[in-house]
Formats: C-alpha cells, structure tokens, sequence
C-alpha cells in the first residue's frame, strides 16, 4: 500500500516536472526561437553571398547549426550556423578547391573538432590571446567591407585588399545603377533602425532585407536575386576529395577547425556571462559543433559555428533551454521549404549592404578599448593587417608570433636606472636579469665613474650566468679602482649564491621573499653598510629607516597627506609591549586604522585602582586616559585586548619574575584578577583545545579578565549601552603565525576567518 502511494507521489512529480517544462518552452523558448530565426535568415543568405557558396548552402548551415550543434552541444543557449569569421577563410578554399572539395574539408574540420572535443583540449584553446582572435575578425570585417562595398556600388570585389582600396575611388564617383540605390538603402536602413526605439521588436537585419525586397519587387528593378535550386528537399551527397594537393588540404581543414572552433570557444564563454542557466561544457559544445559540421558538409552547407550575434539575441530574448536553437533550426528549414519565393525575391545588393554592415560591426571599438588598456594593441593591428592585406592563416600566425615576442620581452625585462650623483650612486635593477640585458646593463654599469660609492639594489627574480658574470666583474674592477660596492638583494640571494658557487635553483624554487616591512632586521640587514652613527645598536634604525625613505615613502605619501590633518581610527587596539607582535601585521591594517596602546601583559587596570592611586601621574592612569580619549574623542567603534602565546608577563604571574624590578612588580599586580580567575575557573580553549603550556593557558583568561574590566570602565559601559561599541578578545600563536577571536557564542577562541560552530 505504502508503495503504490510513493509511485504515486513520484508520478505525480514527473508529470509536474513535464507540465513546468512544456510551460517554459511555450513561455520562453518558442518566442525566443522565432526572434532568432527572423535574424538568421538573411545573415545567413548575405555570409552565403560573400564565400562564394551557393546562397542555398547558408540556410543549409542555419538548419544543421540550429538543430544538431542546438541538440548534441555543451552550451545551453548558445546559437550555432554560418559565421562572418569564416567568411575569407571560405571564400579562399572555394576558389582553392571547388565548392564541393570545400564540403569535404568542412566534413574533415568537423571530424577533427569532434577529436579537440574528445581530447578535453577546450580549455587550452581559449589561450589563445583574445587580441589575436579580435584582429583576426576584425580583419575580416575589414576584407568583406573593402569587398561588398564594390557589390553595393554597383560593381563587382577585386582580387584583393590593396585592388579594393585603389579602385574604391573609382567606383564611388562612377555611374551607379538601381543596385547601388538598394545597397546604400539597405545600409542606412540598418544604421538607423535601431534608434527608433518603437521598431526595435523587429530586427534590423530582417527590416532592412524585408523593406528593400519589398521596395524592388514594387518597382519591378531589374536586379540580380537570390536564386535557389528547385527542389532544395532532393538531398545529394556534396562532398569529394580532392585530386591531389592533400598538404593544402591538410591545411585548409586545420584551419577551418581552429578558427570555427576557437570562435565557438569564445562565443559560449561570452554566452555564459550574459545568462544564469547551466555553463557550458566547451569539450561537449566542440563535439557538437564537430558533428554539425560534418553534417553541414555532407548536405552541401557551409561551416558552422557558435554566433554571438545570434546567441546573444536568443538570451535577450528569453530562452530557457536549447529547444529554443533547435526550433530556430526548424523554422529556417520550414521558411526555405515553403516560402522559398520569398527568399528569391531578395536582391543581391541587399545582402552586400548587411554585408558591409555586419563586416563594420566586426571592428568593434570596445575590443579596441580593451586590447589598448591591456598593452596589446601592436598584436591586434599587426593580426588586423595580416589578414586584409595578406591571407588570414598568415595575419594570425604573424600576430601569434608577435605576441609570442611580447610576452618574452614581459616575461625577461629588467628595469636598471641609476639615482643620485657624485660621489654617491645607487643602481636600481629590477626583474629579470639575462644575458638579454647584458649590453644595457654594461652600458649603465660604464657611466659609473671611479671611486665612488655604489649601492646596488637588486629586486631581481632571476639572475643568470652571464648576467652575474657582467656585475661581478664590474664590481671586482670599480672597487680595484678604489671605488665601494655594497650589494642589496630584496628576495632570493641570485648574486650572493654565484659568489659562494653555490648551484642556481630554478626560478620556480627560489624563495619567496618576505617583504622588508614584515621581516625582522636580522633577516635582511645581513651587511654593515659602515652608516656613520655611533653605537652598533643604533645602525639597524638608520639603516630602516633608509629603507623606508628610499621604498615606502614614496608608495604611502600620498595617503599620508590625506591623513595629515587628524586621524579617525576605527579600533582602538590593546596589545602587549612584546616585540614579535605587530598589530598592523596581524590585522592587515595600514595607518589611521588603529589607536594602539601596549604595555607589559596587555593588562587594563579597573578604573578603581587608577582613582586610588596617590599620584595623579601614575603610570597606570594612562592605560585609562587612552581608553577615555579613543572612546569619547576619537570615537573608535571596536575595543581590541590581544594577548599572545609565550608571554614573559604570565610567566612572571606564575612566579617566573626576574629580580630587582620593583616597577614590574608593581605593575604586574594588576595581573592577580587574571591569576584568581586562571585558578577557579575552567580553562578556555583555542578551537576547542586546552594550550599545553601554562602561561598560554593563562593568557587566554588574561584576555577574557581585561574585557570584563573594560566593560565596567563607565566610558565604555555608556558607549556599549548605545550600542557604538563593540569588544573583541584576540589571541597571536605567535609560533603558529595563527590570530584567534573569542566567540562569546560558544565561549572560545576560534581560528581568525572560521565560522565557529
């Protein structure tokens, strides 16, 4: 009985799945479907037109595009068909091969796509710089504008780049006919429409076609159409090989592949910002597309991809799923049956016009922007150029090349200035030092004159043989000459190593460095600079303070000046005099966060003790005053107590107090409330552990001891009260390099950054 309700409970959820499902499509998918069909249609002809294929083989592309890459694809929303980035690259290989040697290399492109696919190699397509694949499509903007725009005039595209150019003047100012008039029409139809935002349901592309047509057929111009074979449902097998040349071959179906796939690529990661829905699996969306292009070849249609035009088109229009490309393809498929007359009644000129359009639309200037601000910009005009001016497997080789030179002067420079004059010189040098930067680096080390004084600053990532070798032998010769040379390395010891012979590690095993302001002295001032201060001890603040002039002043002036005038801290900090803790490093604060008061065991005296005291002057009223200024004037919003692992004052608590300090003594008393609570009350925990070491337990109670003090200050009680105050008790394993939070909701200290519970 209990079985027979849960099957009916399960079919009850299955057929309200289904319901929810066929609402969506009706709902979301289908209109979206009908909005991308009515864009396909002529963009589809007008890509068709300039290849050089038969017009019949886009719609064909459209079909398959729509209803097989729609359905066996990786990406959900994405809308596959016949591409303007293929465009030159076809119409090369039509003329090449033959229209039906071209199908068989879309047949073999598609297999190798389904290969990339099975091989998982998705991913490492989109490394490929984005400023190559733009100036790549650019370019071919570029090529079909200089081409169509001879179809649009009137007259017929050249053999070339450089022909289009030189005769374009020409065929401006020569007799243009009533095509010329519908692909100007068609052109300005297509600027304008937009912009009138009561059409803009309608798309451009089809508005444009539709009213052109309409204009033609009205006045009975006698243009040259759009024609389509009889029976287009009388399916032949298109492909061939070809009689030879297997190496052109070879290359022509590697190239197809690469660019149909890569713009695939790219077009479904684009897609997947622009929805909320499933992402794309690229290594499917590869196999998709494979398989949709070998059957776009067999059928006789051209390559398909995944469009941007079309896919972003389809979101906007609000699809759900990918039925709505699927039925996209079948919308083609019944508009090409049953209203073949329609398309026939379409003038060339027409398409050449969304030609001309679409192809501008190709150089598009946010990608321009982009590749600017990212210093890529040779790159994308180099690939730009290679393309129109010689073929597009030349300008992407070209451009890949380019950036390969690029990135290895990125990737090996070295900055090397020298700052100061006379008899004191500095040398800066930066990055990468190589045998690259040998004839700047001896050219800057000339200009050094003798007997002076040199710091040689080196902020170097990797130094090779030949780069030490030049700097070893200059400071060998400088200082026969009676001249000093002190070497400062800032991370990993490159030149110190090749002068003790000890063997170069690999750049990736070198050690990281840590920066200079969170290093103590003792790891980075390894050399006595002979700074004249007297006193040893006084040496290691010069020199830090140097270093602070000559790094971090100029990076935080600025910010400095900002602050110049007051200071608004949020949190007033209350730590230990120990010297390994430094509250902006283990806050990650900067200056102007925090009001820090230190003492010997981070102790708040209770306000009681300050008042009884004989002495207004009392050391122990400052502790107080600080916490009235920061309160009541500074208006701090959080009151910090941190306490820390190996603390000298709890062990004095615990009768570790070195003799003959009266002062500490006296002041560790206002350790014993910690001590009596340390005494009869339960241990308080780090994450749920009790610390091994006595004194660590103690400072755990010694924090929780310094709040409660705190609460009772009347200062801090009105504020708490009104709620603009909020206690924090922190605990540093300093050995650990770990800062725990107390969280008073289950009453221990939990790691910095972890939800307790």
């Amino acid at each position: 009985m209990a079985s027979r309700a849960c099957e009916g409970a399960d079919g009850q959820r299955q057929r309200a799945r289904h319901t929810t499902r066929v609402s969506s499509l009706l709902r979301h998918d289908l209109p979206a479907s009908l909005v991308v069909f009515l864009v396909a249609v002529p963009l589809s002809l007008g890509i068709a037109l300039a290849s050089g294929a038969p017009i019949a083989a886009g719609l064909i592309a459209a079909i398959v595009g729509g209803v097989v890459a729609g359905a066996a694809g990786g990406s959900v929303l994405q809308v596959s068909g016949p591409a303007a980035g293929l465009t030159v690259v076809m119409a090369q290989t039509i003329e090449s091969f033959g229209w039906v040697v071209t199908c068989a290399i879309t047949v073999a492109a598609g297999v190798l796509q389904v290969l990339f696919g099975l091989s998982r190699v998705a991913r490492a397509a989109l490394a490929i710089s984005p400023a190559i694949v733009h100036g790549m499509l650019a370019g071919i903007g570029v090529t079909l504008v200089l081409g169509q725009l001879h179809v649009v005039l009137g007259g017929s595209p050249q053999s070339s780049a450089i022909a289009n150019i030189t005769q374009l003047p020409g065929q401006l100012v020569g007799h243009h006919d009533a095509a010329a008039l519908l692909g100007v029409l068609t052109v300005g139809v297509l600027l304008l429409w937009p912009r009138l935002p009561v059409l803009k349901v309608v798309p451009a592309p089809l508005a444009a076609i539709t009213l052109v047509s309409a204009l033609a057929t009205a006045t009975a111009m006698s243009v040259e159409r759009v024609s389509l074979p009889d029976d287009l449902l009388a399916i032949e097998l298109a492909p061939r090989l070809p009689e030879g040349r297997w190496l052109e071959f070879s290359v022509a179906v590697l190239t197809i592949a690469l660019i149909a796939s890569v713009e695939t690529l790219l077009s479904a990661v684009a897609v997947d910002k622009m929805h909320t829905v499933r992402r794309a699996d690229l290594n499917r969306e590869l196999v998709g597309q494979g398989v949709a292009n070998m059957t776009s070849g067999v059928l006789g249609g051209l390559p398909v991809t995944g469009v941007i035009v079309r896919s972003s088109t389809n979101v906007r229009a609000g699809a759900r799923s990918r039925a709505s490309a699927v039925l996209h393809g079948l919308w083609v498929l019944l508009f090409t049956v049953a209203l073949a007359g329609l398309i026939e009644s379409i003038p060339l000129a027409a398409l050449a016009g969304l030609l001309v359009y679409v192809g501008a639309r190709l150089v598009d200037m946010r990608h321009i922007r982009q590749v600017r601000g990212h210093g890529d910009l040779p790159v994308y005009a180099v690939t730009l150029l290679g393309v129109v001016l010689l073929d597009l497997l030349s300008g992407v080789l070209i451009g890949i090349g380019l950036a390969l030179a690029l990135m290895l002067r990125r990737t090996m420079w070295s900055g090397i200035h020298v700052v100061g004059d006379g008899a004191q010189r500095r040398i800066v040098i930066e990055g990468v030092l190589t045998f690259l930067s040998v004839p700047r680096l001896s050219a800057v080390l000339g200009t050094i004159g003798s007997g002076t004084t040199v710091r040689l600053e080196l902020v170097v990532d990797y130094l090779d043989h030949a780069a030490f070798e030049c700097l070893s032998s200059w400071q060998q010769e400088h200082e026969r000459t009676g001249g000093t040379v002190v070497v400062d390395e800032i991370g990993h010891p490159w030149f110190a190593s090749g002068k003790s012979e000890a063997p170069t590690v690999r750049r990736n095993e070198a050690r990281r460095p840590v920066p200079r302001w969170l290093a103590p002295w003792s790891e980075w001032m390894a050399k006595d600079f002979g700074v004249a201060i007297p006193g040893q001890r006084a040496r290691p603040l010069h020199r830090g303070a140097s270093e602070f002039q000559w790094r971090t002043a100029p990076l935080v002036q600025e910010m400095l000046s900002r602050l110049a005038e007051g200071q608004q801290p949020h949190t007033l900090f209350i730590a230990c005099a120990d010297a390994r803790i430094v509250p902006n490093v283990i806050t990650t604060s900067g200056p102007g966060d925090l009001f820090t008061v230190r003492n010997i065991g981070n102790f708040v005296p209770p306000v009681r003790d300050d008042q009884a005291g004989a002495d207004p002057a009392s050391p122990d009223v400052s502790v107080s005053a600080s916490i009235e200024y920061a309160v009541e004037v500074l208006k701090v919003r959080e009151i910090v107590v941190c306490g820390h692992s190996s603390c000298a004052a709890m062990a004095a608590l615990l009768g570790d107090l070195p003799p003959g300090m009266p002062a500490l003594s006296r002041w560790l008393r206002h350790g014993e409330p910690t001590r009596h609570r340390h005494v009869t009350e339960l241990a308080a925990t780090l994450d749920g552990d009790v610390p091994e070491r006595p004194g660590d337990r103690l400072a755990l109670h010694n924090v929780l001891q310094q709040l409660d003090h705190l609460r009772v200050h009347p200062v801090v009680e009105r504020a708490q009260r009104s709620g603009e105050l909020h206690l924090t008790g922190m605990y540093f394993d300093v050995g650990k390099a770990q800062v725990y939070l107390f969280d008073p909701d289950v009453g221990c200290f939990v790691p910095a950054g972890v939800k307790a519970g």
